[in-house]
């Protein structure tokens, strides 16, 4: 048996805190530093960033990290995993052997490629390789992509791990691949290791996003000390894959078994979690709190993967633009409803002539308004069309026009006339694992191919027990529902998922008797029409709701004022309901 590996991250997303990888470097002991820097969205970002910029598609910041720390990295042995590659983990990789060689030091650098999929995509689709991720449609358009990646697993970074390398650069891994590679790594795992995998796999879900797991986004945010500079997270992960979450002491925020549950509902599906190297199964996990800033995650169970690896594909969705009109105090539907009319008449282009339309009023004004802002409401108008001249200056002008001649107290927010902004599309896809391979280059010297096929195998999984506590009854009171409960939301693609947990056996007994899917459409009238998926982690004391279609095709077309749907799960928990007055604090 070997020791547990720490492994400590310093960057949930592309634009996180630049200091991050030395405060972790240097705030405590640590055997692995590793950061994620990609989202679906970054893709499309970077993907901009390299037509302007050849082999610049690269997060430039995780540079910049690697010139505070490398010194020190070397110095005490400490490894460097990251994704910071993007769609150029070859450019990535020479940009830190230039920041050696300026400071002098010889450490060495591997690289994972072969997920970038654009060169082959004719090919793939030819072949009828491709197929869509939710109707298992084949991808047939092979015209202007802007993206294509594969999410591979950990095995190529165990690979650059073994042959020496001091740091590691991927281009499009998943999330927790970077932090199960260092584990595999150090613990020798088995690509059939289900368990010790899956128990990696939850880890790097957990410490992917950075300050998440310390407090970061957290609803019980104000018993947290510390939020003003909250500290970054560590895992470490022990041969059988149960983990210990912590932080370096003297930072901010807390490890908790709320902020770790909070972290595992973020972004996911149903209890079986699918991932390249593993199908890691979330109903098995259990949490504890074994010290202070110390939660210990255990009986994390694992099966095979499936035979595909999911791709992300970004397209050329079009153009878009938007009119946002405050409507202040007294009447405002009726002002809503002469600005929308007056609008279309100036407009040189009806609604049906655009793509896509959505008008939205936003009721944010209040009764006997105390404050201007208090007595506004906005109206919002967004379009989207393949032909820019029609979502441009035609359509802004035409809002300029309603300025005097409409309602009372009309203004505008956000800036002037502007023309049409281009936007992308996602689309997730499924490619055979075994043609797509992980090429492994270390820098200087040689490249070698890493199979991303995972061996079938038998697996035995029993779900963790579930708490036995009765549904609370008596007496009630009115009030929100978060009063009680957590919540944590995000986006998947063109769906959301909202995850909400309780922090007492009782308080789940309640929300999994109380909080169905009819009962979430009643609390949230806009996932009203949509489709909902109910998942139950009674391990967790939580549930995980997954609202198809509400981000429309992804996050860069999304309409919606949360384009993201980060504020899902706080939107619910403002809903007023009637709560035993027995779960009350």
């Amino acid at each position: 048996m070997t020791d547990p590996i720490r492994i400590a991250n310093c960057s949930g997303f592309f634009g996180d805190r630049l200091s991050a990888a030395r405060e972790m470097v240097e705030g405590g002991p640590i055997d692995v530093l590793t950061g994620d820097w990609l989202a679906e969205l970054t893709m499309l970002i970077l993907a901009r960033t390299r037509l302007k910029r050849p082999n610049g598609g690269f997060a430039r910041t995780f540079v910049t990290q690697m010139e505070q720390v490398m010194g020190t990295c070397l110095d005490r042995g400490i490894k460097v995993v990251a994704n910071a590659g993007g769609l150029d983990p070859d450019g990535c990789a020479e940009a830190i052997a230039e920041v050696a060689e300026k400071l002098g030091l010889h450490p060495t650098i591997a690289y994972v490629r072969g997920d970038d999929l654009l060169p082959r995509m004719a090919e793939l689709i030819a072949a009828d390789q491709l197929t869509h991720f939710e109707t298992g449609e084949p991808i047939k358009d092979a015209s202007a992509f802007l993206t294509a990646n594969a999410y591979f697993g950990c095995w190529g970074i165990v690979d650059a791990l073994n042959a020496g390398a001091d740091i590691v650069v991927t281009g499009r891994t998943t999330d927790a691949a970077i932090v199960c590679g260092p584990a595999a790594w150090r613990h020798g795992w088995s690509r059939t290791d289900w368990n010790a995998l899956a128990g990696g796999v939850a880890a790097g879900h957990v410490i992917e996003c950075g300050t998440q797991a310390t407090g970061g986004n957290y609803s019980f945010f104000t018993e947290v000390p510390g939020m003003v500079r909250t500290g970054f997270p560590w895992a470490e992960v022990a041969a059988d894959g149960s983990t210990v979450f912590g932080k370096h002491d003297d930072t901010g925020g807390e490890v908790s078994v709320g902020t770790i549950t909070s972290q595992l509902l973020y972004e996911i599906g149903g209890p079986q979690y699918l991932g390249p190297d593993v199908t890691t199964r979330f109903d098995t996990i259990q949490l504890e709190e074994v010290g202070k800033d110390r939660v210990r995650m255990s009986g994390v169970q694992g099966e095979p993967p499936p035979s595909t690896l999911k791709v992300c594909i970004n397209r050329p969705g079009g153009f878009r633009n938007e009119m946002s009109v405050c409507l202040t105090g007294l009447d405002i539907e009726e002002k809503a409803r002469l600005v929308e009319d007056a609008f279309w008449e100036a407009c040189p282009f009806g609604p049906e002539d655009f793509a896509h339309v959505t008008t939205r009023l936003i009721r944010t004004d209040k009764p006997d308004p105390r404050t201007n802002e208090e007595a506004v409401a906005i109206l919002r108008i967004s379009v989207k069309d393949p032909e820019e001249q029609k979502v441009g200056r035609a359509f802004s002008n035409a809002v300029t026009e309603l300025a005097l001649a409409t309602i009372p107290g009309y203004f505008g927010v956000g800036s002037g006339p502007a023309g049409g902004r281009p936007f992308g599309v996602y689309e997730p896809a499924c490619v055979p694992a075994e043609v797509v391979p992980q090429e492994v280059v270390v820098l200087g010297g040689a490249s070698h191919p890493v199979s991303s096929v995972i061996p079938d195998a038998k697996a035995d999984v029993t779900p963790a027990p579930e708490p036995q506590a009765g549904v609370p009854g008596g007496a009630t009171r009115r009030l929100p529902l978060g009063t009680v409960f957590g919540a944590r939301s995000g986006d998947k693609g063109g769906n959301a998922n909202l995850g909400i947990f309780a922090r007492s056996d009782e308080g789940w007994a309640w929300l999994d008797s109380y909080l169905d899917v009819t009962r979430l459409r009643e609390l949230l009238p806009e996932v009203a029409s949509l489709r909902v998926d109910r998942h139950r982690l009674p391990a967790l004391r939580s549930l995980n709701f997954v609202v198809h279609g509400l981000l429309e095709e992804g996050v860069a077309s999304s309409t919606r004022q949360d384009a993201q749907a980060k504020s899902l799960g706080e939107w619910l928990r403002a809903r007023v309901v009637d709560l035993p007055e027995t779960l009350l604090p």
